[in-house]
This record gives structure tokens, sequence and C-alpha cells, in this order.
């Protein structure tokens, strides 16, 4: 039982058992397919790991800055009670001394 093509064994027929050149080509990209989607699969699955792990880096990093954010606010807040109070005297006598020290600095760099 043989159907013919372009010549009597060529790539056009068909053998008896139904099997022909373009079936094992089809079987063998099928499973050239089968190996790049595997490959596709892992590495889709690494990169969702990977978005998890940094997602979790970035939660931690914005509780760290929140932490610091208070500690800042806190500090102004004292900062700014000073100012308010009775201790204008204090905070005049700090910025005289920041004063000082920034022309000392300058004056010690100048002369290297």
């Amino acid at each position: 039982m043989r159907r013919a093509g372009l010549g009597e064994g060529g790539p056009g027929t068909y053998v008896a058992s139904g099997y022909s050149v373009y079936e094992e080509e089809n079987e063998r990209l099928q499973e050239g397919l089968k190996a790049k989607v595997n490959v596709l699969k892992s590495l889709s699955i690494d990169i969702g790991t990977e978005v998890r792990y940094q997602n979790k880096m970035i939660d931690e990093m914005d509780t760290d800055f929140d932490s610091t954010g208070g500690l800042l606010g806190a500090t102004i807040g004292r900062v700014k009670q000073l100012s308010r109070g009775s201790q204008t005297k204090l905070l005049c006598y700090m910025l005289l001394f920041c004063l000082f020290v920034f022309f000392v600095l300058y004056w010690f760099i100048k002369l290297r």
C-alpha cells in the first residue's frame, strides 16, 4: 500500500507502516520545543522567586526608613522646643560655636 509522491522512496512517499520522514522531523522538533518550554518555565519560576525576594527586601527597607523618620522627627521637635522656650541664650551660644568651628576649619584648610 504505497502512495506515489515525487518518486518511489522519495520524501513525499508513505510506507505501509504510516511512518514518514516528516513525522520523524516533527517528533524531533516537538522534543526541542518541549526542552525550550521547560527552560522557559524554570526561568519564569526563578524570576518570580527573585521578585518576591526583592519585594521582601523593599518592605524591610521601608520599615527601616520609617523608624529613622520617627527619630529625625523627634530630634527636630526637640530643636523647635528649644527655640520656643526660654533657652534662646543656649541656642545662640550653640549657633556661635558652630560658626566658630566653621571659620576655624576654613582658616585651617586655607593655610594648607
